[in-house]
């Protein structure tokens, strides 16, 4: 491992780098864990609002189970760092979920 510190990325703002040049160790290690959870989440609702887009002119998907309402939605799921499809959707207070498949 090298003593210089790592080049940061040019696409990073220059704020971003200064205030993690700023951070200890531990910060930048849950700044890094956050920044993952924050990706994820932004891919999923990325994911989602496109597959809201299609369903539009679509009552039901092709591949959607008769058990599954045509109001559900896609969602991704990290299990065990594996992730996974679901089928989403809520009634009342409560979200239902069902599997649909592997991430490939």
């Amino acid at each position: 491992m090298s003593d210089d510190p790592p080049s940061p990325p040019t696409e990073l703002p220059t704020e971003l780098v200064s205030t993690l040049d700023g951070c200890t160790p531990d910060q930048l290690r849950r700044a890094a864990h956050y920044s993952e959870e924050l990706a994820e989440y932004k891919s999923r609702r990325e994911y989602t609002d496109q597959a809201a887009d299609k369903a539009v002119d679509d009552e039901r998907s092709d591949d959607r189970p008769n058990d599954v309402p045509p109001k559900a939605t896609i969602t991704i799921k990290k299990i065990n760092n594996n992730r996974y499809y679901y089928w989403q959707w809520r009634e009342g207070e409560k979200i239902e979920s069902k599997y649909k498949g592997p991430v490939e």
